[in-house]
């Protein structure tokens, strides 16, 4: 079966696209049935919950029919499915605030997040992460991290307290992790400029020697990235991120 291991980030959509042009060159004609969710995994080298989240995308877009217990059946469809699959999924039915919840709940995406309240969620998400990022993380995805790191060198080279460099290689690691609810998170945690109250607190309480520091640190994570060990660089991120509540909170 000319099936072709997976290993980088959205795996779902990948795996989904494979099967869809499976389908389109006949391996998997209009009637038969898909292979188990077990051998499709097995096959190509990744989680049975993703195989599971690709056949219901593929669903969606009206593709094949998931009978749980019997099987995933291949339908006959009148208009060719476009690829990406989720591409033609999301412009079916988007992803947008539940009705329910738009009396109930408030979103403001621009509002600051307190310095604390910040680093702490940043503390039990990143190290994660970082784990998942050297276990998932593609030959692109460990280039990005890299450029990142060294944007990182260059901005404290030449003083800069914007601190790009230094968000943008969480965020590059977030997006090598495979998890995309992780990338999205951290986008929008450090995507946006420092508020106020994070830039005051740097101008009072940021040592000297801290971006440097950070740097050694951020070189401890890609490392460990690299050598895909998951534990290390579960840990340095936890250290990393200890060392900036320390000096933020504790000095």
């Amino acid at each position: 079966m000319p099936i072709q291991t997976i290993r980088a980030q959205r795996l779902y959509r990948q795996i989904a696209d494979q099967l869809l042009a499976l389908i389109r060159q006949g391996e998997f004609p209009p009637g038969s049935l898909l292979p188990p969710e077990r051998d499709l995994a097995q096959q190509l080298g990744v989680s049975r919950a993703s195989v599971r989240e690709a056949l219901i995308a593929l669903e969606v877009v009206g593709q094949v029919e998931v009978r749980v217990g019997h099987g995933v059946l291949v339908l006959e469809r009148a208009a060719p499915v476009e690829a990406p699959v989720m591409h033609v999924a999301s412009r079916q039915e988007p992803w947008a605030i539940d009705p329910e919840f738009e009396s109930e709940i408030e979103l403001d995406l621009d509002q600051e997040i307190p310095p604390f309240a910040l680093l702490e969620a940043r503390r039990f998400i990143e190290p994660e992460t970082a784990a998942l990022a050297a276990l998932n993380a593609s030959d692109a995805d460990l280039e990005a991290i890299r450029a990142a790191y060294q944007r990182n060198v260059e901005d404290n080279r030449h003083g800069g307290n914007n601190m790009v460099g230094d968000r943008l290689m969480h965020i590059r690691i977030a997006e090598a992790s495979g998890n995309a609810a992780y990338a999205m998170l951290l986008k929008h945690l450090l995507g946006h400029q420092y508020g106020v109250m994070f830039r005051r607190l740097q101008a009072l309480f940021m040592s000297t020697d801290m971006p440097r520091r950070s740097q050694q640190d951020h070189s401890r994570i890609l490392a460990a990235i690299e050598a895909r060990d998951a534990e290390a660089a579960r840990a340095a991120m936890a250290a990393h991120l200890d060392h900036v509540l320390g000096v933020f909170f504790d000095s």
